[in-house]
C-alpha cells in the first residue's frame, strides 16, 4: 500500500487503500465479506504502477468504523451509498470496477443503477453473479455468524488455511502475509479475525432480492472470473449470464474455489487485456440521452430477454 485515504460516510469513516496513486488509470477493486481491501496487493502489484488501484475497507472491516447500528449500515444499500461517497471523494465520474463476491454484487448494484450507472466504466465480477448456490450461501452464513476466538496467532492462521482454502494461495509467505492482515488481538489476550462479528447479522437485515434484473439493466462491458472448484458460482448461472450478455467475457480459474486471490500472472494477465481493450463509448447520465444505436440495442435486448 502506498497511501491511506480516509473518507467520512455521514458517522463513519471508510479507509480506502491505495497503490500507484499518481498513475493516470484508476480502478476500483472492492473486496468480499469478511475481507479487507489489502487483499489487493498482489493485483496492485501484478498489474504494475500504470494503474492506481483503489481499494476501500466496507465499514465493519479492516481499518473501517464499526457501525453501531448494523441493521443499518451493514447492508448493500448502504454500501452503495459508501461506493458512490468515495467516487465522490476521488473525483471519478467514470472508473473501471473490480468486485471479489460481495464486492462483485456491490458492482453490479451500481452498474444497474438508474441514478449511478454511467459511473461504472466496465465491470469485473470476482466469482460472483446474480444468482448464487444456496448450500454454499448457507455454508457461508453458518461459518461468519459463529464467534471465532483462538488461543494463539498459530491457530487463528491455520484456521485461514483451512477457511480461505479456495483463494488457491499456494506459498507459505502468502499465508503468512494473510494472516498477519487479518488478525485481532482481544483484551483477554486471544485472537480473532479483524472484522466485526456484527457484520454477519447482514444475512438477517438484507432482503434477498433477485438480481437477474439488475444483470440485465447492465450496459458497460462485463468480465466473470469463476474459481473451477467455486461453491457460490456455478458454471450453469456463468452460462446464462452469457445469454443475457452476450459481450460477457468469462474466464475459469483452476486450482480455485471462492474465490480466486487474482495473485499471479495467470489470473491477472486477462483483467489487463480487458481493462485496456478499446474503451467503450461514455455511458451517459441517463439511457434516454445514449445514441440511438445504445437506445435501441437495450430495449431490443430487454424485450427479447425473458424475466427471471
Amino acid at each position: 500500500m502506498d497511501d491511506l485515504e480516509l473518507v467520512r460516510v455521514r458517522e463513519l469513516e471508510v479507509a480506502v487503500r491505495v497503490w500507484h496513486p499518481n498513475a493516470p488509470r484508476t480502478l476500483v477493486a472492492w473486496h468480499g465479506l469478511a475481507r479487507h481491501g489489502g487483499d489487493f496487493a498482489a493485483l496492485a502489484r501484478e498489474l504494475g504502477p500504470s494503474w492506481r488501484i483503489l481499494a476501500p475497507d466496507t465499514p465493519g472491516r479492516g481499518l473501517s468504523s464499526w457501525s453501531l447500528f448494523p441493521a443499518h449500515d451493514y447492508l448493500y444499500s448502504h454500501y452503495v451509498t459508501v461506493a458512490v461517497a468515495i467516487l465522490d471523494h476521488f473525483d471519478l465520474e467514470q472508473v473501471a470496477w473490480l468486485g471479489t463476491s460481495m464486492g462483485g454484487l456491490l458492482g453490479m448494484l451500481l452498474a444497474s443503477h438508474e441514478e449511478h450507472h454511467s459511473r461504472i466504466e466496465r465491470l469485473i465480477l470476482n466469482d460472483v453473479g446474480p444468482e448464487l448456490e444456496q448450500e454454499g450461501l448457507i455454508g457461508l452464513s453458518s461459518y461468519f455468524t459463529a464467534p471465532h476466538r483462538f488461543s494463539t496467532f498459530s491457530e487463528l492462521a491455520r484456521e485461514l488455511e483451512r477457511h480461505y482454502v479456495g483463494f488457491g494461495i499456494d506459498n507459505e509467505a502468502a499465508w503468512r502475509e494473510l494472516a498477519l492482515n487479518s488478525a485481532r488481538r482481544l483484551p483477554d489476550g486471544s485472537w480473532t479475525f479483524h472484522y466485526d462479528p456484527r457484520i454477519a447479522e447482514q444475512f438477517i437485515h438484507d432482503r434477498p432480492r433477485d438480481m437477474w434484473a439488475d444483470w440485465r439493466a447492465i450496459i458497460c462491458p462485463t468480465m466473470v472470473i469463476r474459481g473451477a472448484d467455486s461453491t457460490l458460482l456455478s458454471t450453469e448461472v456463468v452460462q446464462r449470464m452469457h445469454e443475457d450478455q452476450p459481450g460477457l467475457i468469462s474466464i475459469e480459474v483452476p486450482g480455485c474455489g471462492h474465490a480466486p486471490m487474482l495473485d499471479r500472472p495467470s489470473q491477472v494477465e486477462p483483467i489487463r487485456a480487458f481493462l485496456t481493450k478499446l474503451r467503450a463509448v461514455p455511458i451517459p447520465v441517463s439511457r434516454e440521452d445514449a445514441p440511438f444505436w445504445i437506445r435501441g440495442w437495450y430495449w431490443l435486448r430487454r424485450l427479447l430477454t425473458p424475466s427471471s
